[in-house]
């Protein structure tokens, strides 16, 4: 997988933790611009391994998303990672369509980036730097068929709903610039919970995750994902907005559980 081990930790912990979902208010309660900010911590086994900012606009149908990513605690020690992530894009009924996404980041003094374009509904190009290594028997490979329909990291975690219950309940299709896989969204509870900018009700729901191609055929970690992780997040509603936002999820992993944390979940005003 093309993200270097700080920025994959955050990808994958809102990724795979129920794909992150941001969900978009629909266009009647879209009428004018309005942007919406989240930052997040992602902790391993208690610890502070990552932090995460998001600034995302959205204006009618139109989004756009702005992240930064930086390594944290212990994890600076080991890997001092820092980046950057923007996706651009439109929703097509309840789905987002999105148009680019773009990870740049620098991680032991290396320069890298995922630069993704789609046309059409489906992946129209992939850039990645440095170039993957060449693939051995065991890789299972993409092709077409498998990136029609395909969403980047960031626009995975796009999705419009009319109301909380119906948050969970879909198959979301993410592509990485290597990983195809399958997030699948279920109802698992009711709650509420209180951050900085919120205090109200929560919706969770647990994911499953499926590699579809672009991986190597019986590597642990994703195995781990497949058949044992339980992959927990919890949403909440942005003011009145109609929209919801990822608040609180957990990973687990065969090394151990991932946790991300929203410290701040408002509105820009």
């Amino acid at each position: 997988m093309p993200f270097p081990p700080a920025i994959r930790l955050a990808a994958t912990a809102f990724v795979l933790s129920a794909s992150g979902v941001l969900t978009a208010a629909s266009p009647a309660q879209a009428a004018s611009p309005q942007t919406f900010h989240g930052d997040y911590t992602i902790s391993y086994l208690g610890l502070p391994v990552a932090r995460a900012s998001f600034q995302s606009r959205y204006d009618g149908d139109d989004y756009s998303i702005d992240g930064s990513v930086t390594s944290a605690g212990l994890a600076r020690i080991f890997d001092d990672t820092k980046g950057t992530l923007r996706a651009v894009g439109q929703f097509s009924g309840d789905s987002p369509a999105p148009s680019s996404f773009r990870a740049d980041y620098v991680s032991a003094k290396k320069p890298s980036l995922v630069d993704i374009r789609f046309a059409n509904g489906t992946v129209a190009s992939t850039q990645v730097k440095p170039a993957p290594k060449k693939r051995g028997s065991d890789w299972i490979g993409l092709d077409a068929a498998h990136l029609r329909r395909a969403v980047d990291p960031i626009a995975a975690t796009l999705v419009r709903a009319d109301s909380p219950d119906k948050v969970c309940g879909r198959t979301v299709k993410m592509y990485d610039g290597e990983l195809r896989a399958d997030l699948r969204l279920s109802f698992a509870s009711s709650g509420a919970t209180s951050v900085k900018g919120y205090k109200g009700p929560t919706v969770t729901c647990r994911m499953n995750f499926q590699p579809v191609a672009g991986y190597r055929k019986g590597k642990k970690a994703l195995d781990y994902l497949k058949n044992r992780s339980r992959i927990m997040v919890t949403f909440a509603p942005v003011g009145e907005t109609g929209v919801y936002a990822p608040i609180y999820a957990t990973v687990g992993t065969q090394i151990g559980t991932i946790t991300v944390s929203a410290h701040r979940f408002e509105a820009a005003r």
